[in-house]
């Protein structure tokens, strides 16, 4: 329902009549808050590496750097995707207003209890931080179950084990472990996640945009080879979870990238290249067979941080920018096309996503892989944030960068 000029009768879906604008509606504050703890983040961990500057000194710099991008960025973005998805897949009211400030606000302290665990004390630091990812599953499934939408569980399902590993991670470290487990259980959950949410927004806004275009090549709707699939592929990210290098996570890993390549085959992703804002989602969810292929190259020797930074930037980061970008246009009531800065931040993301991994395959060159990786990144959350915090902040009027 469009809005009056000026306080008309109506105020437009993810916009509150009253308070602030940008806590009208999950995505705008996370979505934002995001982009730029993914820059400041990540700009500390190039001064640790850079210039030798105290991070997290009684945390552990590299603990921090991992934690951060998995258990404080992504979280984030999550959180804005599910109080954004859940009220449109449940027909109830989205969190709104002091609900969603005090839930930012929660996000928030675990970010800095965490960059500050010299001061307040490990411990608490790790209470506090562990605290958001429970209660955003609390509240997801609470909307869930309430709206009767019995097949979203399986989102819930992932954000539970998202809620685990975050607290393995922690108990990991300060046992003076390492948390490798942790990590590759968080990053399957999310992997999962792409692979389920993914299978379901996919398809759907490609048969949209071929529709729209005249045509009748339609992808394939989600059957038993889509169920099979994702069931496939979560046996994999357990079995290599649990036991990275043995060959049942290679064969594993190997069904399940010609699997996810089929299934992405049958999206027909490769015609919707005019419209990138469409294009990207398949360009990203393309990291997941990739991803799997790499599961089963590490059973053989190949290095595992290469497999986690292929999951983490190519599957996880480029598909949140991609659907950061679609959905604080679409719920802002902007036109879904992408500007030059938004096409270029695809672009780059892509291109550190490649590069990264390269980091662990060419030793020598690996501070200058790390570095270009670092500054790619920082260019394209700092891109998002340029063109989209007016957006997220002020309402709907549509910028005119294009």
């Amino acid at each position: 329902m469009q809005n009056k000029k000026d306080g008309g009768a109506h105020a437009p879906r993810g916009m509150s009549r009253e308070g602030i604008v940008i806590f009208s509606y999950g995505f705008r504050p996370f979505f934002l808050a995001a982009a730029i703890w993914a820059i400041v983040s990540i700009d500390l961990w190039a001064a640790f590496l850079t210039l030798g500057i105290p991070l997290a000194t009684e945390y552990g710099a590299l603990y921090w750097h991992a934690h951060e991008m998995l258990f404080g960025f992504a979280p984030a973005i999550l959180a804005g995707f599910l109080l954004t998805a859940i009220p449109n897949w449940t027909g109830r009211l989205p969190i709104s207003g002091r609900p969603l400030i005090y839930l930012l606000s929660l996000w928030t302290a675990g970010r800095l209890a965490m960059l500050a665990s010299s001061l307040v004390g490990v411990i608490p630091a790790v209470i506090i931080d562990s605290a958001f990812l429970p209660a955003m599953l609390i509240l997801s499934t609470r909307e869930v179950v309430a709206g009767r939408k019995w097949a979203d569980l399986k989102v819930i399902a992932g954000l539970a084990v998202l809620s685990l590993a975050n607290i393995l991670f922690h108990l990991q470290v300060v046992k003076a472990g390492h948390p490798e487990l942790a990590i590759r259980l968080g990053l399957g959950a999310y992997v999962l996640l792409v692979t389920i949410v993914g299978g379901r927004i996919l398809p759907s806004f490609t048969r949209n945009w071929i529709n729209q275009s005249g045509r009748t090549d339609f992808p394939v709707p989600y059957n038993r080879f889509d169920a099979a699939t994702i069931i496939v592929g979560a046996v994999s990210l357990t079995v290599w979870a649990v036991w990275p290098e043995a060959w049942a996570s290679g064969i594993l890993g190997s069904a399940a990238a010609v699997l996810n390549v089929v299934r992405l085959v049958r999206w027909r992703g490769w015609t919707t290249w005019p419209e990138p804002i469409l294009f990207v989602l398949h360009v990203a969810f393309a990291f997941v067979p990739l991803g799997f292929a790499a599961i089963a190259l590490q059973a053989v020797g190949l290095p595992e941080l290469a497999v986690l930074h292929i999951f983490a930037i190519g599957s996880i980061s480029l598909m949140m920018l991609a659907v950061m970008t679609r959905a604080s246009r679409g719920h802002t009531g902007r036109k879904l096309k992408s500007s030059r800065l938004t096409n270029l931040s695809y672009v780059i993301l892509l291109v550190v996503a490649f590069v990264r991994p390269m980091a662990e395959l060419f030793p020598d060159y690996s501070v200058a892989i790390l570095m270009m990786a670092l500054l790619g990144w920082t260019a394209a959350f700092g891109l998002f944030t340029i063109e989209h915090a007016p957006m997220l902040c002020f309402g709907r009027k549509p910028l005119t960068v294009r």
